[in-house]
């Protein structure tokens, strides 16, 4: 098969390609190693792992893989500090982020881990501050129904809307300058639901190295996957497409003191 090729001349024969492939596409044979199927994930394990740089593979090309010579180890002190001190941003500069910046997050989130590195999540940038105003607006509408339908959510929803509708306050989007709208295939939503999990996770863990703040715009998300219809018209999304996840970004208005806290760890072992 052509999925794997392999530099003879640099090729050690040392198996390592074969015990890391999760899809066990790989053996060795006598002249080295062989792909048996086509059923690579294209995880890129196998071209990474090999210590000659012998071994190129079609899904996941040597040419488009970094080396990693001498990284220098992350500090765990260092980057549990860094992890605890993260926090949901619910007060924004009123001022635009730079769609370079929005890109060098969504590259990282791009990188996050999933199911069989199915991935299948892309995103919609919304940074016009009239459209975030209307998706506040439905989102509220959406909301509101809930109350007078007697929805489970109504205890939640009730106090939110009696503030929107008196002051005017952004309850959904915290007048955050951007929203970041995670989208996937409606015939992967379910897969592409947990992997946008993931990838809005990685996106919010490095945000703050770009000096930006984000919180889960879970109202959206929540209003977005009911298939409420002003709101899916605003986000004038491919119609094959459905919403998975929603990100507010923007630079945050203050800063915080203190590192994060949690309820204690709860942890059970089992031995035997």
């Amino acid at each position: 098969m052509d999925l794997i090729q392999v530099d003879q001349e640099k090729c050690t024969r040392c198996g390592l390609c074969v015990q890391v492939c999760p899809s066990r596409v790989i053996i060795m044979e006598s002249q080295g190693p062989e792909a048996t199927n086509s059923s690579c994930i294209a995880c890129g394990h196998c071209v990474a792992v090999c210590p000659q740089a012998a071994l190129d593979n079609r899904k996941a090309p040597l040419a488009k893989q970094a080396p990693l010579d001498n990284e220098p180890a992350l500090d765990p002190e260092i980057a549990a500090r860094f992890m605890r001190t993260r926090r949901s941003i619910r007060c924004y500069k009123q001022v635009g982020v730079p769609r370079d910046k929005i890109l060098q997050m969504l590259e990282i989130a791009n990188m996050a881990p999933t199911g069989g590195n199915s991935q299948g999540v892309a995103y919609h940038v919304i940074e016009n501050a009239e459209v975030l105003r209307k998706i506040t607006a439905v989102t509220v509408d959406w909301m509101e129904e809930q109350v007078l339908q007697g929805s489970p959510w109504a205890k939640y929803f009730d106090g939110l809307v009696d503030v929107y509708r008196k002051t005017g306050e952004d309850v959904i989007l915290r007048e955050a300058p951007c929203l970041v709208v995670a989208v996937t295939n409606k015939r992967f939503f379910d897969r592409g639901r947990d992997n946008t999990h993931f990838a809005l996770a990685y996106a919010e863990l490095y945000a703050p190295t770009l000096g930006l703040g984000t919180c889960w715009a879970g109202f959206f998300g929540a209003c977005a996957a009911s298939g409420y219809q002003p709101l899916l018209e605003l986000l004038n999304l491919s119609p094959q497409l459905a919403v998975t996840g929603g990100l507010m970004v923007g630079f945050p208005k203050y800063s915080y003191k203190r590192q994060v806290n949690r309820n204690p760890l709860q942890v059970s072992w089992q031995s035997e």
